[in-house]
């Protein structure tokens, strides 16, 4: 390939020859180091005001006077204050839960002291799944398909506030 031609290294890499590549770099005067940095006494912050003096630091956000961002973008979307959140269990949970914490009533007592609700929480009881125990039920809400299985497996239903 090279036919029998011999390459010379013009030059060895040596540590103190070694300097970064052609405008990697800029040479810039620091300013406010004096009349010498020919930036003047100022050092190009103009006369007086805040914005002049040590220790000055712009607001996060702030546009200077004109409308902020978060002001200009349409706001999307609707919170519903009367929103009811609810914990939710399928009625195909019922059965692994009442053996695992050997619970035959469902209540938020019972549920908060097996650690599965927090105090406040609000239960809900859908459908999913099937139910093979009969077991009693008090809470705050239920769907019709979860109620109907549960009463066809022997069970009550209770709808507390």
């Amino acid at each position: 390939m090279l036919s029998g031609r011999k390459f010379k290294i013009k030059a060895k890499m040596k540590l103190h020859t070694l300097k970064p590549a052609k405008g990697a770099t800029h040479k810039e005067k620091r300013i406010g180091r004096g009349e010498a940095s020919g930036k003047g006494g100022t050092s190009t912050k103009g006369n007086k005001g805040g914005q002049s003096r040590a220790g000055y630091k712009s607001k996060k956000a702030h546009e200077g006077g004109q409308m902020p961002i978060q002001r200009r973008i349409p706001k999307r979307g609707f919170k519903n204050i009367n929103r009811v959140e609810y914990k939710v269990l399928n009625i195909g949970q019922i059965d692994h839960l009442a053996e695992k914490y050997g619970i035959t009533e469902f209540s938020p007592q019972n549920l908060y002291i097996n650690n599965l609700i927090s105090q406040t929480d609000n239960i809900k009881i859908l459908g999913n799944g099937e139910i093979k125990g009969k077991f009693s039920f008090r809470v705050n809400a239920i769907s019709a398909k979860a109620k109907a299985a549960i009463e066809a497996a022997g069970g009550s239903v209770e709808i507390v506030k």
